[in-house]
């Protein structure tokens, strides 16, 4: 039986990053190299390391493993999320275009259009879910980067991939997908022709909400070399101890997902259930418009899901006051159960138009499933969203 990276499962590759390759003394877990600078070996005679902004053996470990999971050429470890964002905005020059989904991540949309009211390239908004869409303003316009969020945040919709990827390649555009929501266990962009992976870290990848970090994983040496280039540059690296924990926390992905998006499938058919309950995203219910695509896409249907409630204001409210193990937060993916309100919290930076074309409305929220016991939280979910229909509804008349 052969044990080579092509024939072996992504858990594994996960386990198994840099152990036992320490070099000084043999450690199992890679070491952790917290040292800023190194030593050159004579005058213009530097080793494979010289200052940490620019590389560092723990920071490239974390960075050889998220590569590997995604089939990437390489991978840039950044400071956070947003960092990987923007060390791929500097694909783009003044003159050149970006396009975006219209229901972007909150700090996606404000780094874009802050950077392009700065003159540093031009951003377009857009639903790349509807395919002729995009291929009439590719034709009308061919933008040197298309990017794309799927499933998005915080409406989990989906696009399909493979079909944009070639839409766009005739163009020379380049094609980027935050694969965040996903991870590289549920979904491979660069197999399906995306030139670019974005991570934030600080999510599924680390899991463990105690780290920030991003990760930018290309599918060629060249445009790996491009990146890496940058962020020298901007200094943008993540550091040292932070990569350690994020690779740390690499290696239970596999359990975590597959507990995660196992309650999130019974949580999301519960919401579908109750009168106080508008309308349920989750790609994993048949329901969703997009199921088939997901189920050819993906390798599963992930952990995040959303979800609007009858009753407006006083609903959300309720609600959030009433769950005894959601946290109101603004982060997601890690071993915690988290509850956002988008509109005032991971979207607020885009104005009440921007939300409204997006879709993002002011009763809609975000649930981020942890790793408690299912019943325990389908029991806290269920009991809050009756109070919701017993004390805010039903008193209002809704």
């Amino acid at each position: 039986m052969t044990t080579s990276p092509e024939t072996l499962q992504p858990e594994t590759l996960a386990c198994h990053a840099g152990v036992g390759q320490d070099p000084a003394y043999g450690s199992i877990a890679p070491p952790l190299y917290l040292s800023s600078n190194y030593t050159y070996a004579a005058l213009q005679s530097k080793g494979a390391y010289e200052y940490t902004r620019l590389a560092n053996p723990t920071r490239d470990t974390a960075a050889g493993a998220i590569a590997e999971l995604e089939g990437g050429a390489g991978a840039v470890v950044t400071a956070s999320g947003m960092a990987a964002m923007d060390l791929l905005s500097y694909a783009a020059r003044p003159s050149d275009l970006i396009l975006a989904p219209q229901d972007c991540y909150g700090g996606t949309y404000r780094l874009l259009t802050q950077k392009a009211s700065q003159g540093y390239f031009r951003v377009r908004f857009i639903d790349p879910t509807d395919l002729d869409a995009l291929a009439g303003v590719l034709a009308q316009e061919p933008p040197k980067l298309l990017l794309l969020e799927s499933p998005s945040n915080p409406l989990l919709r989906l696009t399909d991939i493979k079909e944009a990827c070639r839409i766009a390649k005739p163009y020379n555009t380049l094609c980027a997908v935050d694969n965040t929501f996903m991870s590289p266990l549920l979904q491979q962009p660069l197999a399906l022709g995306a030139d670019v992976v974005i991570h934030s870290t600080t999510k599924y990848l680390n899991g463990h909400s105690d780290v920030v970090g991003g990760a930018l994983v290309s599918a060629t040496t060249s445009l790996h070399q491009f990146f890496t280039d940058w962020a020298g540059v901007l200094g943008n690296t993540g550091a040292p101890f932070d990569s350690y924990l994020t690779l740390r926390g690499l290696r239970t992905l596999g359990v975590r997902i597959r507990q995660q998006q196992q309650s999130a499938q019974q949580l999301a058919e519960l919401l579908t259930q109750h009168p106080a309950v508008l309308q349920v995203n989750y790609p994993g219910l048949p329901s969703h418009p997009q199921h088939g695509l997901a189920c050819r896409q993906q390798a599963g249907f992930g952990a995040m899901l959303s979800f609007e409630l009858q009753g407006g204001d006083v609903a959300v409210r309720c609600l959030i006051h009433s769950l005894k193990l959601f946290s109101l937060a603004g982060s997601l993916g890690g071993f915690e159960s988290l509850i956002a309100h988008p509109a005032s919290m991971t979207h607020a930076t885009m104005d009440p138009a921007a939300r409204q074309a997006a879709g993002i409305s002011d009763q809609l929220l975000r649930l981020s499933i942890g790793l408690e016991a299912t019943d325990d939280l389908l029991a806290d979910l269920r009991a809050a969203l009756d109070t919701v229909q017993t004390q805010c509804l039903m008193s209002s008349g809704a």
